[in-house]
């Protein structure tokens, strides 16, 4: 197993998701790609990450769905899903449920290296000092933990959009898409608006 690495779109929108919901359980994808570095050792680069759901996390036909659109936009960019993340309702549980586990276990089905990402609540300030996120990866047929790398400029301008409130007005989850189809669930306005932050040093 490499490094797994995190985007800054990557990152913020988890981040984003779980503060849009702090009173909900909340769930969604990563997509990445593979680059090989001088050691011929893979890391693993979450580029985006597509908010699923707040509302009913078991709904399976709801997640079917999901799966298949997010796949072929996936497909589209030249990318792939290769992780899942999620956010607990309970304020200190971490721990995977059932449906996480299984929607995982199905990404690492179709990608060798997929990687379960959770939300550690008591690490979500406004002020992000160190990522909330822990990282299992599957390897050898099962999940062990592995490192993230997550460079301070990520969590300021994460901070900041956390800050701004962000969160509250701009970005949209599956659920929203559900009850309003004029929502854009792939949140290029959030896309776009992440990476002039970034670009401009925050």
């Amino acid at each position: 197993m490499g490094d797994v690495e995190f985007t800054p779109r990557a990152f913020s929108k988890v981040i984003l998701h779980a503060a849009k919901y702090p009173h909900c359980a909340v769930n969604g994808l990563l997509l990445a790609k593979e680059v090989n570095d001088s050691k011929n050792s893979k890391n693993l680069v979450f580029v985006d990450a597509v908010p699923l759901f707040h509302l009913c996390l078991q709904v399976a036909p709801m997640a079917e769905i999901a799966l298949t659109q997010v796949d072929q936009i996936a497909l589209s960019q030249g990318q792939v899903i290769a992780g899942y993340y999620f956010a607990n309702k309970n304020f200190s549980d971490n721990s995977p449920d059932v449906v996480a586990r299984r929607l995982s276990d199905k990404i690492a089905e179709n990608y060798s290296s997929a990687c379960l990402v959770a939300v550690n609540n008591t690490k979500m300030t406004l002020d992000m000092k160190e990522s909330p996120l822990s990282v299992t990866q599957f390897s050898g047929n099962k999940w062990s933990p592995v490192s993230s790398l997550v460079p301070d400029s990520i969590l300021n301008a994460t901070s900041i959009m956390l800050q701004e409130r962000w969160h509250e007005f701009d970005l949209v989850d599956f659920d929203n898409h559900l009850d309003d189809i004029a929502l854009d669930w792939k949140n290029s306005k959030l896309n776009e608006a992440i990476d002039k932050l970034v670009e401009t040093g925050c």
